[in-house]
């Protein structure tokens, strides 16, 4: 297999298994009649940071990016190639977002068929929503798009950081879990207002799973929002590769 398809593959693997084990303890906090049911939030963001734990392990083979935010801030930064040995250019950018996109979507999909008789138990429409996709505490349109750019900010400033001490993605040298970690942490810190995506794919390829699966009263899928988790991490991965390019060498 060529380095894109090696790339694609693993990127889709890894998102997929990210968003299947993200979105399932979601999905066993919120959803009716689980042995998680009302675990809270600390819950949320410990599952949501081994989920980043194990989508990166088994994605090595493309750097383990699993997020166009990360994708974005290394090409900001002047990344010349990926942590896979793969050059940057657009077509090696499109396979990058393209597969995890797809793997976004698989995840999300196999999280409704591991939980589908807890949905169809859940009255809220809401809640099952919830399970796919992110939403905003306090709806407010600018302030959840520079809650997002924040948060998404921190986490691809730091994974450059990371990566000065290793690869192109900061990734490889040091594991998965100082990546686990730092997500756990901006979920704890900053998660609250949006319930932080910091990834577009994570929440724009479950939402899309979420108006195609037949969910028993499942709702809307409040597109009016969706534009939030996804401009805003782009634009706080691209500061932060902008931010690191300036910031990193001078504090060695």
């Amino acid at each position: 297999m060529d380095n894109l398809g090696l790339v694609f593959l693993s990127e889709v693997v890894g998102t997929a298994l990210l968003v299947l084990l993200g979105c399932g303890v979601v999905a066993n906090v919120a959803l009716a009649r689980n042995k998680g049911h009302n675990g809270g939030f600390l819950m949320v963001n410990i599952g949501w940071g081994l989920a980043v734990f194990a989508g990166v392990t088994v994605s090595y083979a493309s750097g383990a990016q699993l997020n166009p935010a990360v994708t974005l801030g290394l090409v900001a930064n002047g990344a010349q190639e990926f942590g896979s040995g793969v050059p940057v250019n657009l077509v090696s950018v499109l396979t990058y977002i393209g597969a995890q996109m797809i793997g976004a979507f698989i995840g999300a999909v196999f999280c409704w068929l591991a939980y589908k008789q807890h949905f169809d138990a859940e009255p809220d429409a809401g809640n099952k929503l919830g399970v796919f996709s992110t939403g905003p505490a306090i709806r407010s349109y600018g302030w959840n798009l520079v809650t997002e750019i924040i948060g998404t900010f921190v986490l691809v400033f730091v994974v450059i950081g990371f990566g000065r001490n290793g690869d192109a993605a900061g990734l490889t040298a040091l594991g998965a879990l100082p990546v686990a970690l730092l997500v756990i942490g901006i979920g704890a810190s900053l998660g609250g207002p949006t319930g932080y995506a910091i990834n577009p794919a994570r929440d724009l390829g479950p939402r899309i799973a979420h108006a195609i699966l037949p969910i028993k009263g499942k709702g809307g899928s409040d597109w009016s929002y969706s534009w939030v988790p996804v401009v805003g991490p782009i634009i706080g991965g691209v500061l932060a590769g902008w931010a690191a390019l300036v910031l990193l060498p001078v504090l060695g």
